[in-house]
């Protein structure tokens, strides 16, 4: 893959995320794909599809900013900073978010998020 082609891969899942686009985000994945959290693990597309349909139902108003794309290979490491609020109490969350993506044929492999609720307080 080109760097181009993974930017724009990155591009789609934020778009998907700010837009609750569970269908659009898990299109992204190879099929066997795995999507890790911390504390949550999903693997293929389906239960991919049902933790972003999840999370909509939660959480709403999502702004994500792409502060950097590193990428080496078929690997690429996102530095992004997230907010949401919560739809039942309107209190709002953020977060500097680390993502380390793998792609497979053209599609993400593995997308694992390490995520600092703490120093995005400040």
């Amino acid at each position: 893959m080109t760097p181009e082609q993974i930017k724009s891969i990155i591009y789609q899942a934020r778009e998907a995320w700010i837009s609750g686009d569970a269908e659009g985000f898990s299109k992204l994945f190879h099929p066997d794909g795995v999507f890790i959290v911390p504390g949550h693990k999903w693997q293929g597309q389906e239960a991919i599809r049902q933790s972003l349909t999840e999370f909509a139902k939660t959480y709403t108003d999502i702004r994500i900013e792409i502060h950097r794309i590193l990428i080496d290979d078929n690997r690429a490491v996102v530095e992004w900073f997230w907010q949401d609020k919560e739809k039942a109490t309107g209190k709002r969350s953020q977060a500097d978010d680390a993502i380390v993506i793998h792609f497979k044929n053209g599609l993400i492999q593995l997308w694992r998020e390490y995520i600092d609720l703490e120093s995005s307080k400040n």
